[in-house]
Parts: structure tokens; C-alpha cells; sequence
């Protein structure tokens, strides 16, 4: 029985793989903006017209699909996770402001694979400090381990054919994979106050709320620093005013799929959830190489590299994604309940029940509030009213395959949404 009283057979593992597929079509999506940088923008203001927009979406989403009093009591019940929230979205913040270096120095279709590592860094965490894996058999650990270390290895063979695109682009090729890679760490650490969240029975539409103050906050700051001060920043932000559009636009895309994201890391955990959103190297891939044309220039060996990792780190996902907690495991994360119930006073029968998808808060909420809408109506403007100035970059862009690529990831975000949905009512 699901959230909203329907029988469902979809188990939680199978639906914590399909978000974390449905998030390397949106994560894939919304790194496309950051082309931009290629056009001279600065890397810090791309990364704030995104964040903004990130901003926007992360109010606007959670609000439109639980509601104001769902939030505002689920931040209250668990609030001693909010300076945590906020941390993670500095992370993110620094993340995101290298991947935009590392897109201008090595491009899209090679950056993504190489910050994707964090699969790495996140398992690590993940056994560390949530016992994810204690207690799993042999197969499972060479599933998980192996299918990250696929991954790694996939992303060498792309850092490898980074030599003549880079010698092409004029950027230094060493500071683009030790900015994607720094990337990759930031981003693997950041899952840790994912996972304290979800194990502690945070909704991720809750956490992500708070998580966009301490994201925007650091990327303004960042931002201000680096440019000498508020009025060289603004200057800078009105000279790009024609491409803030697909900023915000990227950054929405972005919304989308960290939330799906995060459901995975709830569902499946860090060690399984990131490496299957890391298959947004796959999309990623496929905006650089058939939208932008990124491989155009590459040789026919070095395009074998990037085909052949690529296909290395999609066999590394399907193994990952057939790695099903088995009950010794499952035992083990329960223990890292128990710890942080006990440690926060909470209720481990409750927070037992919204870990399983059957978030009894959902109907202590409460009613809608008419100001939501209007909260939706006024995201809504900011993106019409961005978008009334907007230009086409001038960027090489190939329409056909933009159309197939986009229509494909609706499909993909609809999909799982009903799921998600129907098994939990986005719990």
C-alpha cells in the first residue's frame, strides 16, 4: 500500500534506480547552459544565472507538489538537519562553479565523466558513516564496487581524449580534469548530508528547500569576489542579460534532476544512487557530441575513447542498478537509524515508515494554501519576462537532434514522476 492508499508492486529499490536514471537525463540536460562560457562569459556568473534560477525552482517545485505546511512541518520535526541542508548547498555551490571551468577547458562531453567520480567518493561515505554495504554479500560488493570502478574508468578513457580537443579549444587541458575532478569531490562529500537527511525521514522537496540558501549564498559571494566587488558583478550579469534565460532554464533543468537524485540516494543510498545519476554523462555525452558537435574535431581513435568509456560506464550503471540491498545490509542501515533517532530524539517507528515511502505527515499537513499558486504564477512570469529578451547563443547547434534529446528527457521526467508518485506521493 503507497502513500496514497494504491497497491503498488514497484519495490523501492526498483524505484530508487529509475530516479536515479531519470536524474542523469535532467543533471545531463541542465549542464548544456554552461556552453555559454565558451562565448568569454565569466564561469562565476554562469554559475550565479544558473544558481538563480535553481533558487526559484527549488520554492516553486516543492511548493506545487506537497505544499507550504508540508515543508514548514516537516523543516520543524527534523530541523536540526537544516544547517545541514545548508552546508551541502555550499558544496554544490563550488562544485558547480569548477564544472563551468572545466566545460570551457576540456568541453561537456569530457567534463561530465570526469566530476562523475564522485561515485567514488560517495561510496566511500556511504560505508563509512551509513553502513551501506555492511553485511552485503561478496556479489553485491563486486555489483557496487566494480560498477563505480567501471565508471572511473570509463571517465580515463574520455580524461584520455581530452589531448586534441583541448590543444583545439586553447585552454589548458590539465586545469579542465583538475577542475571537473575537484568537482567530483566536492560533490561526492556533499551526499553526506543527503543521506543524514533521508536516513532522519526529511522529504527531499524539504531539504532542498534550505539546501538552495546556503547554494546561492556561496555563489554570490564567490561571484563578488572574483569579479572586485557588487557593481563590477552587476555590470558583468547586464552585459549577458540576453542569456540569463538559459541559465534559468538550466538551472530548473537542474531542480529536476537533483530531486531525482535524491530520491535515489533515499531509496538506494549513496553508494547506488550516484553512480546511477552519474549515467547523465551518457546525456551529457550526447549534447556535446550530436547538439554541439563537440567530437567534430576529434580523431577517429580518440572518438573510439570516448564511445568505448562511455559504454564502459553504462555497463558499470546496470550492474550497480542489480545490486539490491540484501537483508543483512538492510539490517545494518537500520542500525544507522536507530543511531540517529536516538541521537535526535526522534521516533524510529515513524521515521521507519517515511524510510519505506508511507510518510504520515502527508495527511497531518493539512489543506493547500491559496498563496501557492500565486508563488507558481510568479516563477512563471520571472521566466516569461526573462524570456521576452532572451537570444540564441552563438553557439553551433544542431536543432534536430536538440529536439530528439529534450523530447526524450520529458519523456523520462514524466515517467518517473508517475512512479514516484504512485509508490510514495512523493515522500
Amino acid at each position: 500500500m503507497n502513500a496514497n492508499g494504491k497497491n503498488s508492486t514497484l519495490s523501492l529499490h526498483q524505484l530508487g534506480v529509475i530516479c536515479g536514471l531519470a536524474a542523469g537525463a535532467w543533471l545531463g540536460a541542465a549542464e548544456a547552459p554552461a556552453k555559454l562560457v565558451t562565448l568569454g562569459f565569466s564561469p562565476f556568473v554562469i554559475s550565479l544565472g544558473m544558481v538563480t534560477g535553481v533558487f526559484v525552482a527549488r520554492w516553486t517545485v516543492p511548493m506545487a507538489l506537497k505544499g507550504t505546511s508540508y515543508v514548514w512541518l516537516d523543516l520543524i520535526e527534523k530541523k536540526h538537519l537544516i544547517v545541514w541542508a545548508i552546508l551541502a548547498g555550499m558544496l554544490w555551490a563550488v562544485a558547480n562553479i569548477l564544472t563551468v571551468f572545466a566545460i570551457r577547458n576540456v568541453g561537456l562531453s569530457i567534463a561530465f565523466p570526469l566530476w562523475n567520480t564522485n561515485s567514488l567518493v560517495g561510496l566511500f561515505w556511504g560505508w563509512l558513516l551509513f553502513n551501506e554495504l555492511r553485511g552485503a554479500a561478496a556479489r553485491e560488493w563486486l555489483k557496487v564496487l566494480g560498477g563505480a570502478v567501471a565508471i572511473v574508468s570509463g571517465a580515463c578513457l574520455l580524461a584520455y581524449a581530452t589531448t586534441e580537443q583541448s590543444a583545439a579549444s586553447g585552454h589548458s587541458a590539465t586545469l579542465g580534469v583538475l577542475a571537473a575532478l575537484g568537482a567530483g569531490v566536492m560533490w561526492g562529500t556533499m551526499y553526506i548530508p543527503y543521506r543524514k537527511a533521508y536516513i532522519s525521514g526529511m522529504n527531499p522537496l524539504s531539504f532542498v528547500t534550505v539546501f538552495t540558501f546556503g547554494e546561492l549564498a556561496t555563489t554570490f559571494v564567490l561571484a563578488m569576489l572574483f569579479h572586485g566587488g557588487y557593481e563590477p558583478l552587476t555590470a558583468e550579469i547586464a552585459r549577458m542579460r540576453p542569456s540569463l534565460f538559459w541559465l534559468f532554464l538550466g538551472g530548473f533543468c537542474w531542480v529536476l534532476g537533483d530531486l531525482f537524485q535524491q530520491y535515489a540516494v533515499k531509496y538506494v543510498g549513496i553508494g547506488r544512487g550516484i553512480p546511477l545519476s552519474n549515467t547523465n554523462q551518457l546525456w551529457g555525452l550526447a549534447w556535446g557530441a550530436l547538439v554541439f558537435g563537440e567530437l567534430a574535431g576529434l580523431s577517429f581513435n580518440a572518438q573510439v575513447f570516448v564511445v568505448t568509456g562511455s559504454l564502459i560506464m553504462i555497463l558499470g550503471a546496470v550492474a550497480i542498478g542489480k545490486a539490491e540491498a540484501a537483508k543483512d545490509e538492510k539490517t545494518s542501515w537500520r542500525k544507522a537509524v536507530e543511531r540517529e533517532c536516538h541521537r535526535y530524539g526522534m521516533d524510529l517507528a515513524r521515521i521507519t515508515a517515511i524510510g519505506e515511502g508511507h510518510d504520515p505527515l502527508s495527511e497531518e499537513s493539512g489543506r493547500r494554501r491559496w498563496w501557492e499558486a500565486l508563488v507558481v504564477v510568479g516563477a512563471v512570469a520571472i521566466f516569461i519576462w526573462l524570456a521576452s529578451s532572451a537570444q540564441v547563443p552563438a553557439l553551433a547547434m544542431d536543432g534536430f537532434w536538440m529536439t530528439v534529446i529534450a523530447l526524450a528527457s520529458l519523456i523520462v521526467l514524466g515517467l518517473a514522476a508517475a512512479l514516484l508518485h504512485k509508490r510514495t506521493g512523493f515522500s
